[in-house]
């Protein structure tokens, strides 16, 4: 299966070079003269400087050629932008599955990628996604990586032609039926990050760190249980694994952010530095969105949002959260 893969940032290039080992791939990207710089330069000198591509991966600047030169698509792309570009390939799809590799929430809504996917799409035509913990530098430089690609019970071909498309001998994809619970890990572990990277600028200590993992995990699994996830799916890879590789890897742009504000910087500055959409500002909002709407108790989400939003320093929310009441740690106890 040929894909075209939209969206030339790290993470698009980098799976459209994972993608290209074992087939021809598309990669298309909005910025015209990224995209021949790519060309010329045979990498992408932006985002992943130094690494060339397979030889098997075709720049296209034009989406139309991409799209026509492909039997599905797997789409890139920040939460934010993914409803605008399906609107725009959606005239170009004809019967092609469609994947993405897109963490978070439609911003305004809260409503899960999937059901953005299944109003403007259509629900007949065969969907997946691609989920877990990769960061984009270690899959373009072919470094063992494990990811889940999840699809509803009638997908489950298309998810396995994903998984077999992705599948080397350094990259495997276990598939899932779980895709509220996949796509609820991808997100939430990006809030989740922005608290551990707070709490490392603020150099709290490892058992800071290793607290609000644990923690954080709770609320992840109260929220997923409110909204009839498998436990499994966020014990998973596209729950724990993401959730450990984001919040104690330094090329996390979430964790990045988190050590910026725990320094005492503003997210506009911070932002301006890792050059890169940091997907946990925004869900923030979607994830409190969720937790009010199904009444789910989720403290460390809840202060991370209060310090993003300028209501509580770092130092406010840590002494708040430090002095909640004391509780038994399982709620069956």
């Amino acid at each position: 299966m040929k894909f075209a893969v939209l969206g030339a940032g790290s993470w698009g290039t980098a799976l459209a070079m994972q993608l290209s080992r074992n087939n021809e791939t598309v990669l298309w990207g909005r910025h015209q003269a990224g995209m021949e710089a790519m060309q010329n330069t045979r990498s992408n000198e932006q985002y992943l400087p130094g690494i060339r591509f397979p030889k098997k991966l075709i720049i296209e600047a034009d989406l139309n050629i991409a799209i026509k030169q492909s039997d599905a698509v797997l789409v890139v792309c920040p939460s934010h932008a993914f409803g605008e570009i399906l609107q725009q390939i959606k005239p170009l799809l004809a019967d092609r599955p469609l994947a993405w590799a897109s963490k978070g929430f439609e911003p305004g809504t809260g409503r899960f990628l999937h059901e953005v996917a299944e109003e403007i799409i259509g629900d007949t035509v065969p969907m997946a996604l691609v989920t877990g913990p990769s960061f984009a530098k270690d899959v373009a430089n072919n470094k063992p990586t494990l990811v889940a690609v999840a699809s509803h019970s009638d997908n489950q071909e298309f998810a396995m032609q994903v998984s077999q498309a992705l599948h080397t001998d350094n990259f495997r994809a276990y598939i899932s039926k779980d895709v509220i619970g996949a796509e609820l890990g991808g997100a939430v572990k990006n809030v989740l990050a922005l608290a551990t990277g707070i709490a490392d600028g603020m150099q709290l200590g490892d058992n800071t760190r290793a607290a609000l993992m644990t923690r954080g995990m709770a609320e992840m699994m109260r929220l997923g249980e409110a909204l009839g996830c498998r436990p499994e799916t966020l014990m998973g890879l596209s729950g724990l694994g993401d959730l450990v590789l984001t919040s104690t890897g330094d090329l996390s742009r979430n964790r990045r952010m988190g050590l910026a504000l725990g320094q005492g910087e503003s997210i506009q500055s911070a932002q301006k530095t890792i050059g890169q959409v940091v997907e946990g500002i925004g869900t923030t909002d979607e994830v409190m969105r969720l937790a009010q709407k199904h009444n789910v108790d989720m403290p460390i989400t809840e202060h991370v949002w209060k310090v993003v939003h300028g209501e509580m320093t770092t130092i406010e929310a840590l002494s708040a959260l430090m002095d909640r009441e004391i509780r038994p740690e399982f709620s069956e106890e």
